[in-house]
């Protein structure tokens, strides 16, 4: 699991911040996928709009997960995660 913040701000100047969630192959020595959330947070630095996603507990993260895993399911993607 990573985070990512927008390199620019959007139109109204805000940075958007999110989760990353990657899919390693069975030997563990590649990535074979990945699952992006929704902008969780947002800010007028990458910085303010960072600082609530790393401070998400483990139970919040792994709700972001599952509802990836979800939505990828709903439109037909890969949810095969270990």
């Amino acid at each position: 699991m990573a985070t990512f913040v927008d390199d620019a701000p959007n139109a109204k100047g805000l940075y958007g911040a999110a989760l990353l969630f990657v899919r390693w192959s069975d030997s563990g020595d590649r990535p074979v996928g990945h699952l992006e959330t929704e902008y969780l947070a947002w800010g007028a630095t990458p910085a303010e709009a960072l600082a609530p996603v790393l401070a998400l507990t483990l139970q919040e993260v792994k709700r972001q997960l599952d509802r990836c895993i979800d939505a990828a399911g709903a439109t037909g993607g890969d949810v095969r995660w270990p």
